[in-house]
C-alpha cells in the first residue's frame, strides 16, 4: 500500500497500517529532521514526536491538498524548525541571564586594597632589617638574582651572603607573623 492509503487507515485507528506507514516514512522523516536539527539525539526525539503526532492527527490529512508523504514531511519540517528555534531561544536566554547575573569571581577593589596593605606590611618589615640584610634580600627576591650573583654584585663571599639572607628571612618571617 502507498502512504496515502495507509494514512487514511491510520486515521481510522488501524495500528497495523500505522506500523506499515511508520516503516515507509520514518527514514525520510529522520533524514529531513536531521538536516534541519543537525544533532543526532535531538533529531531522533523530533522524529519520534512527528511520528507520534502522525498517529494522533492522521484524521487531519486531506488527500485533496497533496500527498501523504508531503504532508508528513511538512509536519516534520515544522517540528524540526520549532526545535531549532526553541533551542536557539533557550541559548539566548541563558546567555542574557549569564551576562545579567555575571559577578566576578572576586572583588577587584578588595583584592587591590589587600595587596596594597600586604605590600606596605612587607615594606615595614624590610625596614626593620639591617641595611646589609635588606640589600641582600632585595637583590635576591625583588630583582631576581641568585645568591651567587648577589655575592658578586656586593663583592662579598657567598657564605656571607647566605648568612645575611638566612638571618634577614628569619626576621621577615617573625615580623610577618610566620606567614612568609
Amino acid at each position: 500500500m502507498e502512504a496515502d492509503e495507509l494514512l487514511v487507515l491510520v486515521a481510522g485507528g488501524d495500528q497495523k497500517a500505522f506500523e506499515e506507514l511508520y516503516g515507509l516514512v520514518s527514514g525520510p522523516v529522520f533524514g529531513l529532521v536531521r538536516r534541519v536539527v543537525r544533532d543526532p539525539a535531538q533529531s531522533e526525539e523530533v522524529s519520534q514526536e512527528v511520528l507520534l503526532e502522525l498517529w494522533r492527527s492522521a484524521g487531519r490529512f486531506d488527500p485533496g491538498r497533496g500527498s501523504a508523504l508531503s504532508w508528513i514531511l511538512t509536519l516534520a519540517h515544522r517540528r524540526a524548525v520549532d526545535r531549532v528555534r526553541s533551542a536557539r531561544a533557550a541559548g539566548e536566554r541563558e546567555q542574557r541571564e549569564a551576562r545579567r547575573s555575571h559577578h566576578p569571581a572576586f572583588d577587584h577593589v578588595t583584592e587591590e586594597v589587600e595587596a596594597g596593605l600586604e605590600r606596605e606590611w612587607v615594606r615595614r618589615c624590610l625596614d626593620r632589617l639591617t641595611a646589609l640584610q635588606r640589600q641582600s634580600v632585595t637583590l635576591a627576591y625583588y630583582e631576581g638574582y641568585t645568591y651567587r650573583e648577589v655575592a658578586e654584585r656586593l663583592s662579598l663571599p657567598l657564605g656571607t651572603v647566605k648568612t645575611r639572607m638566612r638571618d634577614g628571612l628569619t626576621r621577615l618571617r617573625e615580623c610577618l607573623g610566620g606567614v612568609a
